[in-house]
């Protein structure tokens, strides 16, 4: 057996479909450990001291934004947030001029959310600190993947074997595809469904189970993850009413009891209860969706440490 080092020092994180199973596991180990820190009476640790974190948003977040800032702060990072209303976006300044604008203030981590697809990716290739990709378009949310994976992990033990069901608007989810990829990285069996209008074509592809009818997609499933019908992204007509939506699609009580006994509830949030997901559901003892939220601040504890400080020793074949 020899050492191979896994580091993500100086790595950008734009998403899940291009990381490695080892660093995606040295990101979960290394969030457990911070979970510790969120659980201490007094949570900073000067871990990142000096360091400097712009949190760059073109699109609104509560859970995300928050958990990155907090994230550095715990850390005893400078952390700076910038949103699109109160920078020079809106005066007509384009994605790279505004990029290079931080980047000229000397930042080590750009964490940035946009509406297009692939605008991490160009931000990585447009500036020198590391980015941390917190949702790009329809494209990938390779955080909000990795929390849920951490979570089904801490109430599961193992990812490998599971089954889970990814349920409602795949077309439109950033969150969905992350997920997609990590599970299945990750060895898991994964479905989804909804609306043929709220399916990405050819998902098959993904190498995912795909069905028209949630009922079948839930059956002895371990993992049910619901996600946010997201009315701003849509287009009208792809399904008839919010009503009709939930009569067919909305995960219920009834319809949860198809699942395994003790299946996990998951939603990456903010909810539309009553629409897709029952309020005694997301409420429920089953229900995880709390318990995602502190999981995100660890994870994104973790990247942050992990792109600025490193990895670490894995044993390997020779």
């Amino acid at each position: 057996m020899t050492k191979r080092q896994v580091s993500l020092r100086g790595k950008n994180i734009l998403g899940l479909q291009g990381m490695t199973i080892a660093e995606m596991e040295l990101i979960l180990d290394s969030a457990r450990e911070m979970k510790n820190i969120i659980d201490r009476d007094i949570k900073k640790v000067p871990t990142l001291r000096g360091k400097s974190i712009v949190n760059l948003f073109f699109e609104p977040s509560t859970r995300t934004r928050t958990s990155f800032e907090l994230a550095g702060k715990y850390l005893g990072a400078d952390v700076v947030n910038v949103t699109t209303s109160a920078s020079s976006v809106v005066k007509g300044e384009s994605l790279r001029d505004t990029l290079l604008t931080v980047e000229a203030m000397g930042v080590d981590i750009i964490v940035m959310r946009h509406e297009a697809e692939g605008a991490a990716e160009f931000a990585a290739a447009s500036v020198n600190p590391v980015i941390v990709n917190a949702g790009d378009g329809a494209h990938e949310h390779p955080t909000q993947g990795l929390l849920d994976i951490y979570t089904i992990r801490e109430k599961k033990k193992a990812i490998a074997g599971l089954k889970v069901a990814i349920i409602g608007d795949v077309l439109h989810s950033r969150v969905a595809r992350s997920n997609i990829w990590g599970l299945l990285k990750m060895g898991a069996e994964v479905r989804v469904a909804g609306p043929r209008t709220l399916l990405p074509r050819d998902i098959e592809k993904f190498g995912v189970k795909v069905y028209d009818r949630v009922e079948p997609a839930l059956a002895g499933v371990d993992v049910v993850n619901v996600l946010r019908i997201q009315r701003e992204r849509q287009q009208k007509g792809l399904f008839p009413t919010p009503r009709e939506y939930a009569r067919i699609f909305g995960i219920n009580q009834e319809r949860l009891a198809l699942a395994q006994p003790d299946a996990l509830v998951m939603h990456p949030g903010p909810m539309n209860r009553g629409l897709e997901i029952a309020p005694d559901v997301a409420y429920s003892e089953q229900s995880s969706i709390q318990e995602q939220v502190k999981n995100g601040l660890a994870v994104r504890m973790a990247i942050l440490f992990l792109v600025l400080m490193g990895g670490k020793d894995i044993e390997t074949s020779a």
